[in-house]
């Protein structure tokens, strides 16, 4: 179960042809890893982040919580100052399973004018079918093929950078958190994978996005 959450297999990435899993480039000779992070921006977590980004000349993608966007909108700002794309992560980190259709799609609304994205990550990966369906007009879902697990408190920030490590390839999506839980293992994990693929040659690229309805 481990590595069918850390690394979603083939089968199930055929299976939901509506989510972005991975996006390997066209140019063969092109190396690139997209760096994703969730659930900022939180004043704790997002300096650090953004911080350490600048420091490899890399981009990110932010998948933002709408609520946090209203409490810190300098901070947002900033992640796109900085030349980092947005996506829309919900108004209140809602789990799809566990919220009626309806309710869901009307938080990702409420969270749409805050944001402004046509890219949407659902919490926890996790969404019933229905709501796939609605929310993939206009958007593009993006999930990952590779989890860092750092949310997790029972994994060590060693096993989430081996998480990373094991399993990345070219075009690869990652997964991290800008939440304090998350803190020891996605500043440890995420700097790993910063120094070890720049070393690589490879590009730390944000997931292109453009603004709903243009």
């Amino acid at each position: 179960m481990q590595d069918f959450i850390v690394h979603p297999p083939e089968l199930i990435r055929h299976l939901f042809k509506r989510y972005t899993w991975k996006l390997v480039p066209e140019d063969a000779d092109e190396k690139v890893i997209y760096i994703t992070i969730d659930d900022g921006p939180i004043p704790e977590m997002t300096p650090g982040t953004l911080d350490m980004l600048a420091q490899y000349n890399a981009k990110a993608t932010f998948f933002c919580v709408g609520d946090n966007v209203r409490k810190y909108p300098d901070l947002f700002q900033r992640i796109k100052d900085e030349g980092h794309s947005v996506g829309n992560h919900t108004l209140n980190h809602l789990n799809g399973l566990r919220t009626k259709v309806a309710e869901y799609i009307a938080n990702v609304e409420l969270a749409d004018p805050l944001v402004n994205s046509d890219l949407f990550r659902p919490p926890h990966g996790r969404m019933k079918h229905r709501q796939t369906v609605a929310l993939s007009q206009g958007r593009k879902i993006v999930l990952w093929d590779v989890l860092s697990k750092d949310y997790d408190t029972r994994v060590t920030p060693e096993r989430c950078w081996r998480n990373v490590e094991d399993y990345v390839s070219n075009g690869s999506i990652i997964l991290f958190h800008d939440n304090i839980k998350a803190m020891p293992r996605q500043r440890y994990a995420l700097q790993k994978t910063l120094e070890r693929y720049s070393a690589e040659g490879y590009s730390f690229k944000a997931i292109p996005y453009k603004p709903l309805g243009k």
